[in-house]
C-alpha cells in the first residue's frame, strides 16, 4: 500500500495515496462547483466573471494530469445528472451546449494539460508554472469563445470581444494568485499525488 507523509503544523501524518486521490478529487469538485457560486454576470454577454478558472488552474497543477482532469469530468458529470453546480445554480446536459458549454469542455482540458506539464517536476520555477497556466486558461478560452460563436452565430471576433476581452484583467489575477499558492505547496503536492 502507497502512502504519503505529510507534515501539518509541525505533526506528521500518513496517509494513504489512495485516500488522498479521493479527497484531492472530491475537493476540486467542490471547489469548481463552489466557484461557479461566486459570479458576477455581465450584461452584454452570457459569460459570467466567476472563480472555477482559479480552481480549474489549481486542480490541474496540484493534481496532476490524472486526477485534475478527473475532478474537472467529475464536476461536469454531477453537474449534467442534476446536481445544481453550474453557474447561477443550473444543471443538465443542455449546458455543454449552450453558449457556456465550450468553457466547461475547455476546464476538462486545461487541467489535463496543466497536469501533464507540471506532474514530473518537484519544484518548477514561478515563471514555468505561470507559462503552464497561461497554456491552460488559453485552452479553456479557446474551447469556450469557439462554442460561444458557434451557438451564437457570430463571428470569432465577435465571440473574443464577448468571451474572451473582458475576462483577461481578472483571469491575470486568478493565474498569479494560483501559480502563487501552487509553488508554496508544490512539494508536497507532488509527494501526495
Amino acid at each position: 500500500m502507497s502512502q504519503a507523509l505529510i507534515k501539518v503544523w509541525k505533526r506528521e501524518f500518513v496517509l494513504d495515496r489512495t485516500v488522498a486521490a479521493v479527497l484531492g478529487v472530491i475537493s476540486f469538485i467542490a471547489l469548481t462547483a463552489a466557484g461557479a457560486y461566486i459570479r458576477i454576470p455581465l450584461p452584454f454577454t452570457p459569460v459570467p466573471i466567476t472563480l472555477q478558472t482559479f480552481f480549474v488552474l489549481l486542480a490541474g497543477a496540484v493534481l496532476g494530469k490524472r486526477l485534475g482532469t478527473l475532478s474537472q469530468a467529475g464536476y461536469l458529470m454531477i453537474g449534467i445528472f442534476g446536481m445544481p453546480v453550474f453557474t447561477g445554480g443550473l444543471y443538465g446536459l443542455a449546458r455543454l451546449f449552450g453558449p457556456t458549454g465550450g468553457y466547461l469542455i475547455g476546464f476538462i482540458l486545461a487541467a489535463a494539460i496543466i497536469g501533464k506539464l507540471l506532474e514530473g517536476q518537484k519544484e518548477a520555477p514561478f515563471v514555468k508554472i505561470v507559462a503552464i497556466m497561461f497554456l491552460g486558461l488559453f485552452i479553456l478560452f479557446f474551447c469556450g469563445v469557439f462554442q460561444l460563436a458557434f451557438v451564437l452565430h457570430i463571428s470569432l471576433n465577435k465571440a473574443i470581444l464577448l468571451g474572451l476581452m473582458p475576462f483577461i484583467p481578472g483571469d491575470i489575477i486568478k493565474l498569479l494568485a494560483a501559480a502563487a499558492i501552487y509553488q508554496m505547496i508544490q512539494k508536497p503536492a507532488r509527494q501526495l499525488f
